[in-house]
């Protein structure tokens, strides 16, 4: 029969069972959420859009990590002359296949035909990269011309046009389902579909990153800020003031024109500017809590100033922070693409959805270019504003939710 423990005033501090013997402690478990967060967590569920836009966010987030066994220009598995091979994770040079390149190009005619003839391959369900150019497309015959079109090319099920004239072992090699163009192809002569699955990755990476930096800088100095108050209060707040009066455009035009943009020069660029937006929230919860009765408590017993902020303060002024985190996330996507749309972001030859759309722009000939953009941007903005709803209600304590049987 279990016994019930109480708790007595020894000196450890322990519970005690009746016979006055400690009690054993219960070990808390990493993951096991605490009473509080077990409720937000079930209110978030109870938040029915935000929590399946949510589960369809980290879905397509996990998909694209792993964007090369998706949509890549080299096969996942090999047999070569009775020895298995793993293109899609080790570089293999042509000599191994007869050629002699160092870099090997598993959509090259002969390649295929060496490997088909001494064994197989096994290839991802898209066989383009990024920036794979199908040269294997043929083109399509103007309505009513002998006029045969190149890149941009529709998608196949979005066009009756008939393919132009090409060698039969050209055409043998385009018509394979792997090899279906399902969005199209660009200007390049790159497929949209794969394009987009590595500027989703991209974008949602470069967005996380930003997002929880940007935070953590903001978080410190809000919290700074807010407890000490007075002259350090005085200070940062002049600080902030020149700081957010510099010209964000201008500094990245000028850094732009000394360096080469790229995923971390940019990442560094907006971080310099965009850790102030939560110092606001942040210095208000401590200003307004460092006065409370627990927080004199926790000074008298001798806690430290940094004890008392990141122990005490710090988790209930987190709680009006996370509300911000998804439309921080959103707005960190909103500026790389409209950096890249501008021609100021990625690299040129970088999955990028931003370049995408530019492209929609040149050729609205091409209307399947800026379509594929406008929804691949418009679905992360909306599942991301849709779980920051979601989580702006988990964590409002007013907010009550009937819970489905």
């Amino acid at each position: 029969m279990d016994q019930k423990t109480v708790t007595t005033g020894d000196a450890d501090g322990l519970p005690r069972t009746p016979g006055g013997q400690p009690a054993a402690r219960t070990k808390r478990r990493w993951l096991q959420l605490s009473p509080v967060n077990r409720r937000r967590w079930e209110r978030f569920k109870a938040h029915k859009v935000g929590y399946r836009c949510f589960l369809v966010f980290a879905t397509l987030f996990l998909l694209s990590l792993f964007a090369e066994f998706i949509a890549n220009d080299r096969p996942l598995i090999a047999h070569y002359k009775g020895e298995t091979l793993f293109p899609v994770l080790v570089d293999y040079p042509e000599e191994k296949f007869g050629g002699f390149l160092a870099v090997t190009d598993y959509k090259a005619p002969h390649i295929i035909e060496e490997i088909n003839a001494n064994g197989w391959m096994l290839w991802p369900p898209i066989r383009y990269s990024y920036d794979t150019i199908n040269r294997d497309y043929p083109g399509r015959l103007k309505a009513g011309e002998t006029t045969c079109l190149g890149y941009p090319a529709p998608p196949p099920w979005a066009t009756k046009l008939k393919l132009c004239d090409a060698p039969p072992d050209q055409i043998a090699r385009y018509a394979p389902l792997g090899n279906t163009n399902w969005l199209g192809l660009d200007d390049q002569g790159r497929d949209v579909l794969a394009r987009v699955i590595y500027s989703f990755r991209i974008s949602v990476l470069f967005g996380l990153l930003l997002t929880i930096l940007s935070s953590a800088i903001g978080v410190f100095a809000g919290a700074v800020q807010g407890y000490f108050g007075g002259r350090t209060d005085l200070i940062f707040q002049r600080i902030l003031e020149i700081w957010n009066s510099i010209p964000e455009l201008f500094v990245l035009l000028i850094i732009s024109s000394m360096f080469v943009p790229g995923f971390w020069t940019l990442l560094g660029i907006l971080l310099l500017f965009s850790w102030t937006s939560l110092v606001g929230v942040v210095r208000a919860e401590f200003l307004r809590g460092r006065n409370l009765e627990y927080v004199r408590a926790a000074r008298a017993l001798g806690l430290t100033d940094w004890q008392i902020m990141f122990k005490h303060l710090l988790p209930n002024a987190m709680v009006a922070t996370l509300t911000f985190l998804p439309f921080k996330l959103s707005g960190a996507i909103s500026a790389l693409t409209a950096l890249d749309f501008l021609g100021l972001g990625m690299p040129i030859g970088s999955p990028s959805l931003g370049e995408l759309l530019l492209q929609g722009k040149k050729h609205l000939e091409a209307p399947w270019l800026g379509i594929s953009g406008f929804i691949a941007v418009s679905l992360i903005l909306s599942l991301a504003i849709f779980m920051g709803e979601a989580v702006r209600d988990a964590l409002d304590p007013r907010k009550t939710f009937r819970q489905s049987k």
